[in-house]
């Protein structure tokens, strides 16, 4: 499937210089939603014609910028639909009708299970796990989860993704030029896999992080309330 979208959308890079940060908002946005789409093949692309001056800008860090700002906008726009689907059909129409729109019942109950297991924190830590990423927000909305607290841990989820992907692609840029667009993702996604460890820790870091400024405001609030 990867293959097959890569070299449909290799004509589509051709638009990067007026319209790629249009493309990547859309494309992240379908991605995030129910529809299969692999973020691989929007960013680290994107991370590349960014950093070889082939976006909007023609300046690699101003690009990269807007384009990580761009993808996490679309990813987030995607995540809401999801989430209010979930409030507007409910939880039997999703396991009856779901398997019409790409929802798969078994993964549908995966989501939710690890929604209710872990909390609202798993809507960042399944943005990086693939098959269920675009789902989490499915169980997030059934479950009502605060607005806000989705926006966030859905943006920091998102953008952290989004980082590493375009980071894997302008390393590839960094070294090389002479690749297609389907060799372009293929390598992405080698070098991201090669690199798992140090993003899991990395995601492990923020989350602890995350947690202990938290629970230091929590005592914070229980010290000064009377």
């Amino acid at each position: 499937m990867l293959d097959a979208l890569a070299s449909h959308l290799e004509s589509v890079a051709a638009l990067a210089p007026n319209w790629g940060l249009a493309l990547v908002f859309v494309f992240m946005a379908i991605e995030s939603s129910f529809i299969p789409f692999p973020s691989e093949v929007v960013m680290i692309p994107a991370g590349f014609l960014a950093f070889r001056g082939e976006m909007t800008l023609g300046s690699p860090w101003p690009d990269a910028a807007l384009a990580l700002l761009a993808g996490t906008l679309g990813s987030l726009l995607g995540a809401f639909v999801n989430y209010w689907l979930a409030i507007a059909v409910g939880r039997p129409f999703l396991h009856k009708y779901g398997k019409w729109f790409f929802l798969d019942e078994k993964t549908l109950d995966r989501a939710e299970e690890i929604f209710r297991r872990y909390g609202d924190a798993t809507t960042f830590v399944c943005r990086l796990l693939p098959a269920i990423r675009q789902l989490i927000s499915l169980p997030a909305g059934l479950a009502r989860m605060p607005k806000g607290r989705f926006a966030f841990f859905t943006a920091l989820g998102a953008g952290f993704w989004n980082l590493v992907l375009l980071s894997a692609g302008a390393a590839i840029g960094h070294g090389t030029s002479e690749l297609t667009y389907a060799e372009l993702v293929v390598e992405g996604k080698r070098m991201v896999s090669a690199h798992g460890v140090w993003i899991a820790l990395a995601a492990a870091a923020i989350i602890a992080l995350w947690w202990g400024v938290s629970s230091a405001v929590k005592r914070s609030g229980d010290k000064t309330t009377p």
